[in-house]
């Protein structure tokens, strides 16, 4: 059933006061479902419907809520009703809820909270943002090495239903330092009297407190986890982070990266709906004024070979195509280094052999363009001088417009700073300055202007 539909049964069994059908209704609606639909309920059937889920229901539906509907919520629940929620949801996402909730809301969470967990939250908030500890949970399941799979099992059993994964299981020492990891298939097959720490695997993939989210979504991405173990300084096991949360840490950073690719610095993680015009505004005005002043820059150039203009007045119409192809390759190239950078296939070792590559690249795309466009213009001209001017600088335009595109991102990672910084707007700008620059340098000495 789609979610019109969905929608549809819904305000009907509420509107006929049919609440066990209602119930049973709710139950088989997937969480992931339930922030579109109460999108489109009113307040007051919003909330019905909330109360109408189960303790568990409840919580997972929250914890799927944008920030602003989960304010919202929070503002028409009891204390009892936060209570509940807040006893069921997974640690990072109630460390999530509090770094995103106004203080006097956090209050109200805090305290409906347990005094045990209230603990651990503000251990996880002590950690730098967009670091593992930040992103990790509590909520794992460990055994002493010492102990027998079938004493494993007890306890997975007694602890499995309110931890986060079980498929994963942490083997520690008596001073809670990580010496291995068990699959749950693993625990399935071996004979219940084995140990625990002889059918362990000693070779733990795992990242420690202050290590950056996005390396440790790489991780993700290499080993193929559905968890990755967190030690801190003593090599003790103190978190776990799961592949949900590496999945929204690698569209956040996604998003991010788009952003600065297309010129804008987002201060807010709104949608763009949700974002206000003067916002919209204030993401995107810095670029555009960086942008608008340096293109004065090509403006001053022009100027300078005003006699060049006004001898051979024809060269003005293959400006636009000259800054365009430049743009347009200094884009694509940038775009496959970020990429590369991103997915750790490209270093900042490998300057020089991108470089190489690059230009190999643009002699062969050059010298294409430039033999393509010079037959036009010699169809459409009759100039075989101005085809060679415009050829010859194409070529000069592609290479350097190539070089720029690969060079530049290097340096940011260099420097420590994001590739994406070094996308199209400043590319564009700097190809642009050159194109104006070398075509009508080119064309005083062909022409001898």
């Amino acid at each position: 059933m789609d979610l019109e539909n969905i929608i549809k049964e819904l305000i009907e069994l509420l509107d006929n006061k049919r609440i066990k059908d209602l119930r049973e209704f709710l139950y088989n609606i997937n969480s992931a479902d339930f922030p579109s639909i109460l999108l489109e309920l009113d307040d007051e059937k919003q909330i019905i419907i909330y109360r109408l889920l189960t303790k568990e229901k409840a919580a997972e539906v929250f914890v799927e809520l944008e920030s602003d509907e989960q304010e919202k919520l929070i503002n028409r629940l009891t204390d009892v009703e936060i209570r509940n929620v807040m006893n069921e949801i997974y640690m990072d996402d109630a460390v999530d809820l509090i770094e995103e909730m106004p203080s006097n809301v956090v209050n109200r969470i805090l305290t409906n909270t347990k005094p045990s967990n209230r603990k651990i939250i503000n251990e996880l908030l002590k950690y730098p943002e967009e670091t593992a500890g930040s992103l990790m949970t509590t909520e794992f399941v460990d055994f002493n090495e010492n102990i027998t799979v079938s004493v494993a099992f007890d306890i997975i059993k007694q602890k499995g239903l309110k931890k986060e994964t079980v498929y994963n299981c942490y083997v520690v020492n008596d001073d809670r330092k990580l010496l291995g990891v068990i699959d749950i298939k693993n625990l399935l097959v071996a004979e219940t009297d084995e140990l625990v720490k002889d059918i362990m695997d000693t070779n733990v993939i795992k990242t420690n407190t202050l290590e950056d989210q996005e390396e440790v979504t790489k991780m993700f991405n290499k080993y193929d986890c559905v968890a990755i173990p967190v030690v801190d300084k003593q090599d003790m096991l103190v978190g776990i982070i799961t592949i949900d949360d590496a999945v929204d840490v690698i569209q956040e950073e996604t998003e991010e990266d788009f952003e600065l690719m297309v010129g804008i610095t987002s201060t807010t993680d709104d949608s763009y709906f949700k974002t206000s015009v003067f916002m919209h505004a204030k993401n995107r005005i810095l670029w555009l004024l960086f942008l608008m002043l340096s293109a004065t820059i090509t403006g001053t150039i022009m100027t300078n070979f005003e006699n060049a203009i006004a001898t051979l007045p024809i060269l003005v119409a293959f400006i636009p195509m000259l800054m365009d192809t430049g743009g347009n390759c200094g884009s694509q190239t940038s775009t496959l280094i970020i990429r590369g950078l991103a997915t750790d296939e490209i270093t900042t070792k490998d300057f020089l052999k991108v470089i190489w590559k690059e230009l190999r690249i643009a002699l062969l795309v050059g010298f294409i363009l430039a033999f393509i466009n010079g037959i036009r213009i010699l169809i459409q001209y009759h100039n075989i001088l101005i085809a060679t001017l415009v050829g010859i600088t194409l070529i000069l335009i592609v290479i350097a417009s190539k070089l720029i595109g690969g060079i530049l991102p290097i340096i940011a990672k260099k420097m420590k700073l994001d590739p994406a910084l070094m996308a199209a707007p400043i590319i564009t700008t700097i190809v642009d300055i050159f194109s104006v620059s070398v075509f009508f340098g080119l064309a005083t000495i062909m022409f001898n202007i």
